[in-house]
């Protein structure tokens, strides 16, 4: 049968019971972006349900009652994008700002940096006790970024009528980040970059004709989450760009499960690691179907690309709340 042929110890394959749906949070401002997300695209086309929340349902400990919460194009570090240079007299920026001061205001706090540093922390707690994180594009990095910079003014003047800490740098603590450490942050505030962590295109030397990643294989029986989180009709994936687009290796700390990678230019695409209780995935880039996506361009049309490898292991996420790992023999 074929539950014998997968039991088979010959068969990287196992037989995984999905008991739970999960209850999913998309972190959203409520104002409209010009820009779209992947994941709500691909969750909207395989009508799975999803609620979308920010700030205040953070700080006012909605968490719990997700299992699963996912983070796109966001700036935890308080500096709204790193936008200012080329978008700061455009309404949708001007308006962005203005809500998070307010909101930061409403929660307590002088500064939106001080606000998305709760919001993070948080988050981390929400993972620790057992709640699963999937990240992409900018919120992977910015993410880390601000978990290292707590209590540290790294945002310049322009984002938060201050200057920053000249010597934040050396200061940084990265024992509570998630995935990166020993990372430097690109002090210019003019420069749509935040850090070190994302591989820059003039490094990468890579083109849409010759971008792609190679999906590791786990075994099924004894690693079952990352087998999940990397099964595909491919284990070559075209690589696509975002504000931050793939991970420098030499920064991922050691306990890290690197899932897809560009050996030849040392970057990490597709990351994963625990936190306590719970889990978090970590995809660089915006759009799996759009290799360079521009601020107002029109969202991805989902139903032109229903095999797409990219969008699939988004979707491999959404079956983290059912799997358990399983305990290998010592």
């Amino acid at each position: 049968s074929i539950l014998d042929q997968i039991s088979s110890p010959a068969s990287n394959m196992d037989v995984m019971k999905l008991e739970k749906y999960p209850k999913i949070a998309v972190y959203s401002p409520k104002s409209k972006q010009p820009w779209d997300d992947a994941v709500t695209l691909v969750l909207t086309y395989a009508e799975i349900p999803y609620d979308v929340i920010f700030d205040d349902e953070i700080m006012y400990n909605e968490l719990p009652k997700y299992d699963w919460l996912h983070l796109h194009h966001e700036d935890f570090t308080g500096q709204y994008g790193k936008f200012y240079k080329t978008y700061q007299h455009f309404p949708w920026y001007q308006q962005q700002q203005k809500e998070y001061e307010e909101s930061a205001k409403k929660h307590g706090f002088s500064k939106v940096s001080h606000l998305k540093l709760g919001v993070v922390q948080k988050i981390k707690a929400y993972v620790a006790s057992g709640g699963f994180l999937f990240a992409m594009c900018s919120a992977t990095d910015t993410y880390d970024i601000a978990l290292s910079a707590a209590g540290l003014d790294i945002v310049e003047s322009m984002y938060d009528g201050d200057p920053a800490d000249p010597n934040a740098q050396s200061k940084l603590d990265f024992s509570g980040t998630f995935a990166f450490e020993n990372f430097t942050l690109e002090r210019n505030p003019y420069e749509y970059e935040y850090s070190n962590i994302d591989m820059q295109s003039r490094e990468r030397g890579l083109r849409q004709e010759n971008d792609f990643f190679s999906l590791f294989q786990f075994s099924a029986k004894w690693d079952p989450i990352p087998t999940m989180l990397t099964q595909n009709h491919v284990t070559t994936v075209k690589g696509f760009m975002g504000q931050t687009t793939s991970f420098r290796k030499s920064l991922i700390k050691s306990d890290v499960v690197i899932m897809g990678e560009n050996r030849s230019v040392g970057e990490a695409r597709y990351i994963h690691g625990l936190l306590g209780k719970g889990f978090w995935t970590f995809y660089g880039g915006h759009d799996p179907e759009d290799y360079q996506h521009y601020v107002n361009e029109q969202p991805t049309d989902l139903n032109l690309h229903p095999n797409s490898p990219g969008y699939r292991l988004i979707l491999n996420n959404i079956l983290f709340p059912a799997a358990k790992k399983k305990k290998q023999k010592t």
